[in-house]
């Protein structure tokens, strides 16, 4: 675990300055007590201690006193004018002093009574003279370079290392580091020190990475692993993150892809805020493309995003994403975007790992591209630790990393599933190849906390960006490339055919309908003329028959009258 700055430790402590190393100690180095830090030629000793020592002036007002037995006070100067240390100013404001010491082994002579107090005189009146709170002793081996004898030595290391307690201040010794399965030359610094730090500048393949332990710390719970440090023109930062565990805050919050259509199969829009996202895919499937997608949506939303590329420089990454429609160049003017490129091949793991996070902290994006974690080189379990650390320290502060990943053959099928694990959201970009010709499809598949879509979609690059089609399905599955056009062709020659039979029926049934029509309302006329005929008879009918009544009534009457 990684320690907690905020753990209770009844230790008084003094803050040493340094980016990382008051995690790892849970506050800073023993106050009123000496700490040791050894280590090999390289490693870093002189410049952690005089960091100590700047910062503790300048950070929190506690002069100090550098005492050197090797280099004298104008080379110390030169030495970390390049990190921004302005010790002429700080020694100007009786904020610092710098007494260098020579010792000629030549010139002591062993005897029972060896003697220090020319060295606590000289020390003493530095330290009264600012009122000193902090002290560095650089080196150990020179000091004591005229003693031989074990029991002398021990007795005196004592003694100073008391002499420094009993004054009060905050001492850091540096010393030499020992023969093979030895801390220190000579094997007694580390057991008088109340704190040993052991610095390491180690090679693996070619590659030189410094690590720091924190080996002893008495009184004081403290991180017992191994840390890597970097030097640079920032200074010194130590890279504390092991696992920052499980307890990150989490969210709702839905960060875009930057490609519509793999939104919409994630279920809800996006990436939730603080996801790890794994695209994974062969060579030439766009995995550069989508994760530039991915930093220019964030761009156009107004949010800061670093892409870190090992195998492009940024130069070339913004010319080739111009062929699809991304003006990255103009959010680099912006400053919403950061480009950070490097070899794989010019840093260990660790001190990749430190040079990233230290420019999130500087940068504080929202969203970050590594693009490919495939460049990195080292062994598998190397690769997932530090991309653990990565993950853990991008969820504690809630940014959105896209991890692109190169794979080829079982081997890296293998190494993807060990890297799964990590991630939230698992995109893999893959050939689709039939036909004699190449497509690219990609699926999901994992999305933690969303109800993705499960289907294999063909997508195309163009100069509009990545465009994802709708899925067909064909008579034996989903057809891709010209295997679809062929299909869709076929298809739509099939859909015209039935539409021409269609719409002949129509017109025949049309033609049948109007000569229905037309017969029926001839029929019509017919009866109606046919109606009107009878209708014409009954009226000569009821004339008839009314006359017929007339001549009858005429002639009764006649009768009548006659009789």
């Amino acid at each position: 675990m990684t320690p907690n700055t905020t753990t209770a430790d009844p230790l008084r402590k003094a803050a040493s300055g340094i980016a990382g190393l008051d995690e790892i100690t849970f506050g800073g180095l023993p106050a009123g007590r000496p700490t040791l830090i050894a280590g090999a030629a390289g490693c870093g000793k002189t410049l952690f201690a005089l960091t100590f020592l700047v910062k503790g002036a300048t950070a929190y007002d506690e002069p100090g006193v550098f005492m050197s037995f090797e280099e004298r006070a104008d080379d110390l100067i030169d030495n970390v004018s390049s990190l921004g240390y302005d010790l002429p100013g700080l020694i100007a404001d009786k904020k610092l002093v710098i007494d260098y010491v020579r010792v000629e082994r030549s010139e002591i002579e062993q005897s029972g009574e060896y003697d220090l107090e020319g060295l606590f005189v000289r020390l003493g009146h530095a330290i009264d003279k600012i009122g000193a709170k902090r002290v560095v002793l650089d080196t150990l081996e020179a000091l004591f370079s005229g003693l031989g004898d074990g029991p002398v030595l021990r007795s005196e290391l004592r003694r100073l290392f008391q002499w420094l307690k009993d004054r009060g201040v905050t001492a850091v010794i540096t010393a030499e580091r020992g023969p093979e399965g030895q801390l220190t030359r000579h094997g007694l610094e580390e057991y008088v020190s109340d704190c040993v730090i052991a610095l390491d500048n180690r090679v693996d393949e070619q590659i030189t990475t410094r690590r720091l332990r924190v080996m002893k710390y008495r009184g004081s719970a403290h991180g017992t692993n191994e840390y890597p440090f970097l030097i640079d023109k920032g200074g010194i930062s130590v890279l504390p993150v092991t696992s920052a565990g499980l307890s990150h805050s989490i969210s709702d919050e839905v960060v875009s892809s930057g490609v519509a259509g793999i939104d919409a199969m994630l279920g809800v829009g996006g990436f939730y805020r603080g996801s790890s996202v794994l695209l994974s895919g062969p060579s030439g499937t766009g995995k550069t493309t989508f994760g530039s997608h991915f930093v220019n949506a964030a761009c156009l939303a107004g949010n800061r995003a670093i892409y870190f590329s090992f195998e492009e420089s940024p130069e070339q990454i913004v010319r080739n994403m111009r062929s699809v429609g991304l003006n990255l160049d103009s959010h680099v003017t912006a400053g919403l975007l950061r480009f950070e490129s490097s070899r794989p091949s010019l840093f260990g793991l660790e001190m990749h790992l430190v040079l990233m996070i230290r420019q999130i902290d500087q940068f504080d994006p929202a969203v970050v591209v590594i693009d490919p974690i495939s460049a990195f080189r080292g062994s598998e379990s190397e690769i997932h630790a530090t991309l653990l650390r990565l993950v853990d320290y991008l969820k504690v502060k809630g940014i959105t990393v896209v991890f692109n990943n190169l794979v080829n053959g079982d081997q890296d099928d293998r190494n993807e599933q060990s890297l799964s694990s990590l991630m939230d959201v698992w995109v893999g970009l893959h050939d689709l190849e039939a036909n004699g010709e190449r497509n690219r499809g990609l699926f999901v598949l994992k999305a933690r906390g969303m109800s993705h879509s499960n289907q294999i979609r063909e997508y195309r690059l163009g100069s509009d960006g990545v465009t994802l089609i709708e899925p067909y399905i064909g008579p034996h599955g989903v057809l891709t490339g010209s295997a679809r056009i062929v299909q869709e062709a076929q298809e739509e020659a099939a859909t015209l055919e039935r539409r021409d039979e269609v719409n002949r029926r129509k017109r025949e049934f049309t033609e049948k309908k109007s000569a229905a029509e037309r017969q029926i309302a001839e029929t019509r006329e017919a009866l109606q003329r046919e109606e009107a005929e009878l209708l014409a008879l009954e009226t000569v009918d009821e004339r008839k028959e009314q006359i017929l009544t007339a001549s009858r009534s005429a002639a009764a009457t006649r009768r009548g009258a006659t009789a």
